[in-house]
């Protein structure tokens, strides 16, 4: 192979060797185009603004040749050489750097071309750009590249790149742990600038669908390119407009370095940058005026490996070696130093090596190299190396696959699949050192060969956020949805973009952020902040509340009225008044009353088995009772009427024995409608869950419906039937208007009960015990005053008309 026109390109620095290595590094950052007339050939491009880190890379790579030709193990009789080319931070250059590596730099005349490679391997380069370039250049010709820090994935690709080898990891697991950083701080309203090359599209494009799977939100994201400086002025103005307060900046040095520039010129300080290996720790950044914009920052970094002697080498056994004079290399090295006179201005520079990261890859990458030679020409410490054995540049790629080896400081270098190096990243943070210098502290690592949930190692404590206070920075569209809260998103805005909205009743979210409510269990109910379920209240009328009270002193005064006038009654059994009212069924009926009375204190209190069968018989007995003694009365009215007609006959056949069968008679088949109730289906207590969603109704359930409706309508029945027959004798002429006290309390008690029944079916939760209850005092009631207050009065006010004769003079009046 050889340049078909054009001057050859030479190298920075050289050596010969049995076996070469080239070398591509960005020792100067900036390259100046010649002007193109198209009417004389174009002057040489000029690089300018030497890049300290990349000419230490430059060091390291020599510094590891001369320690493995010094070696006797390894190599032991074969010498490595070097070619060392400066791209300038240029895909130009570079691709004018790989055709010089594999061409050398003499000129040759003829045709002829022998097919062999000017050098074995090439190291670099720092840019994933830079190495595309390379490694597709080379990639046909199997010479194997191994870079120290290009990261880009699309470089993993094997059928694309088959002899591309990295001592680094990949930005697949970069991107992914950028993601998860951004996630574990709780920032999902973020910020993205990236190069505008294949290292920043390729990474943030992983970064990106990284971030949606975390439930991150980008709220920008724009790019640029080093020779582009229209396009970094509008990424200003984007974040000088934006709110979010996180940058994730997956960027190179350089494009890293033109942002800060205007970031520090527009005066945006305060945001919070997260950053890649390719700039955290570059030492171009470090300025006056660069903290108080990347102040804080956090990012992943090479890990630092120290390796002994490197750091004297750097300083000044590199000096001594290439640059200084002696009778063997004068002329070359005055070459040297006219083509490179601002190399020379570095020696003696005394800088912090502690920022150096990268030298480590740079050696295994030589190491490796060195290593694949070893068993290509069979080597061996007492035999050394076949040197009759011509080195193939495939042969040093199949090689590459199955090294495995340790270096001194006792890392293990191997390559996978993909033909990556894996190792871990160290999560640096931008700090203010005691002396006000700028350090990148280790707050945390990111181990690649681990199992993904155990690869992220964090001290949140050490961090030093922007504006150097220990406060967590917030980086969110929208404030966190608290517990009791759901989110409901902004319309034609981004899903970290939503408005908080309180749970509905019977509803709670109990987590934050929560994207929906759910729904309490049935017997629950949402709490006043809807974040959590509380049982219901159970609610059943009760002896303690207001309601309650006052009905237990109604039927307790009630009952004390019934006894007042069974008392009455008793007193005066032997008079004329008591005598002539039937005493034995007036007693009876007293005595139901005050049942009646006391079985509506069954309906208050908490329902239970028992109790729920109790109120609903005692209720349909007593009123049975009751109503029969009435009944009775009526009857015996009709009879006595019927009785005083010449010739009758009637009073035997319903005397006193009669009148207890059929109060016995009408009772009982009450008592047997009742027992089939309980027998079949029986009341029980029931929650009623479904007419209050708040409360639960602890309810007696009536059980069979047509037991309830037969004891109620049977009672009904009966007092229809009395009520007519008081009706029918109500002009009779007895004694103190019986007839009348009888129809008239008919009259209540059925008016009481038919206004019950759509009182009943109506009313919610206690308060249909409450009717219930209401219209069992109120029927008693009626009854006591309407057939016994009359008599009472004459009783207690008006004795003296409590005579036989006053009886008889009115009857037959």
């Amino acid at each position: 192979m050889e340049m078909s026109s054009g001057n050859p390109e030479f190298p920075v620095l050289s050596k010969d060797g049995d076996v070469m290595i080239g070398g591509a590094f960005s020792i100067h950052s900036k390259i100046t185009q010649p002007s193109v007339f198209f009417t004389e050939r174009p002057t040489a491009y000029k690089c300018t603004s030497i890049n300290l880190r990349e000419f230490r890379f430059a060091q390291t790579m020599i510094f590891a040749i001369e320690e493995i030709n010094k070696k006797k193990d390894l190599l032991p009789n074969i010498s490595i050489g070097y070619r060392i080319y400066d791209n300038c931070a240029s895909t130009l250059s570079s691709m004018r750097a790989v055709m010089a590596l594999m061409n050398g730099d003499e000129l040759t005349l003829g045709n002829s071309c022998s097919g062999q490679s000017a050098v074995h391997a090439i190291i670099g380069e720092s840019e994933s750009s830079s190495t595309i370039v390379l490694s597709r250049t080379a990639g046909p010709f199997q010479i194997p590249v191994i870079s120290h820090s290009a990261t880009c994935e699309c470089l993993s690709n094997r059928k694309e790149y088959p002899s591309f080898f990295r001592t680094i990891v990949s930005d697949l697991y970069q991107s992914q742990a950028l993601a998860q950083l951004v996630k574990r701080f709780g920032w999902n309203w973020v910020g993205t600038v990236n190069s505008d090359n294949d290292y920043g599209n390729n990474g943030m494009a992983i970064f990106l669908s990284a971030a949606q799977e975390e439930g991150v939100c980008v709220e920008y994201t724009e790019k640029f390119d080093r020779a582009e400086p229209e396009k970094l002025l509008k990424v200003i103005e984007v974040i000088k407009k934006s709110t979010a307060q996180v940058i994730v900046g997956f960027l190179s040095h350089v494009e890293m370095n033109n942002l800060l520039e205007q970031l520090s010129l527009h005066n945006i300080t305060g945001r919070q940058f997260i950053g890649v290996e390719a700039w955290i720790t570059a030492d171009s950044l470090v300025t006056p005026t660069s903290f108080s914009v990347l102040g804080g920052a956090l990012g992943f970094a090479v890990q630092k490996a120290n390796i002994s002697g490197l750091e004297d080498f750097l300083v000044r056994d590199f000096w001594e070696t290439e640059f200084l004079s002696n009778e063997t290399n004068t002329e070359r090295v005055l070459k040297t130093c006219k083509e490179n006179p601002d190399l020379v201005q570095l020696k003696g520079h005394n800088y912090d090596l502690e920022k150096l990261r990268y030298p480590t890859n740079i050696y295994k990458a030589i190491y490796a190299v060195a290593h694949s030679l070893h068993s290509i020409l069979k080597c061996s410490e007492g035999q050394g190396c076949n040197k009759a054995l011509e080195v193939k540049p495939w042969e040093v790629v199949e090689a590459l696959k199955h090294v495995n080896f340790t270096i001194k400081n006792g890392e293990r270098v191997w390559f996978d699949h993909t033909g990556a190096a894996l190792n871990r990243y160290e999560l640096v943070n931008w700090q203010r050192g005691s002396d006000g210098s700028v350090q990148f502290k280790p707050v945390g690592y990111y181990d690649a060969s681990l199992p993904s949930d155990q690869r992220f190692t964090l001290n949140t404590e050490a961090i030093i956020w922007p504006g150097g206070g220990k406060e967590l920075p917030v980086s969110v569209c929208s404030e966190s949805c608290h517990p009791g809260t759901h989110k409901v998103l902004q319309k034609g805005k981004h899903v970290c973009c939503f408005d908080c909205i309180p749970c509905p009743v019977g509803e709670f979210s109990n987590t934050t952020d929560s994207n929906d409510c759910k729904k309490c269990p049935e017997a629950f109910w949402s709490n006043q902040n809807r974040d959590a379920c509380v049982p219901k209240n159970i609610e059943f009328l009760s002896f303690t509340e207001v309601m309650g009270k006052i009905l237990v002193i109604f039927t307790m005064f009630g009952l004390l009225l019934t006894l007042i006038a069974a008392t009455l009654f008793l007193i005066n059994k032997d008079t004329p008044l008591v005598k002539a009212n039937n005493s034995e069924l007036s007693f009876l009926l007293l005595f139901s009353l005050s049942l009646c009375f006391l079985c509506s204190l069954t309906f208050i209190g908490k329902p239970t088995e028992w109790s729920c069968m109790l109120r609903h018989t005692a209720f349909g007995i007593t009123f049975v009772l009751c109503i029969s003694c009435i009944l009775g009365k009526t009857i015996v009215v009709l009879m006595a009427f019927k009785a005083t007609l010449p010739g009758s006959n009637v009073m035997k056949w319903f005397g006193p024995a009669q009148q207890r069968l059929t109060v016995l008679f009408f009772t009982f088949i009450q008592v047997i409608i009742c027992i089939l109730w309980l027998t079949i289906n029986p009341p029980f207590p029931y929650k009623n869950m479904k007419y209050y969603m708040e409360k639960i109704i602890l309810e007696c359930a009536l059980g069979s419906p047509v037991g309830f409706w037969a004891v109620l309508g049977y009672i009904g029945l009966l007092a229809l039937l009395c009520f007519v027959l008081a009706f029918l004798a109500r002009k009779l002429p007895d004694s103190f208007n019986e007839a009348k006290h009888i129809t008239f309390s008919m009259l209540i008690f059925c008016a009481v009960w038919l206004t019950f029944i759509p009182a009943y079916v109506s009313s919610p939760g206690k308060f249909t015990v409450a009717v219930e209850i209401f219209a069992i005092l109120a029927s008693s009631y009626g009854i006591l005053f309407c057939i016994f207050a009359p008599k009472c009065f004459f009783l207690v006010l008006k004795p003296e008309l409590n005579t036989k004769k006053h009886l008889l003079g009115k009857t037959q009046a």
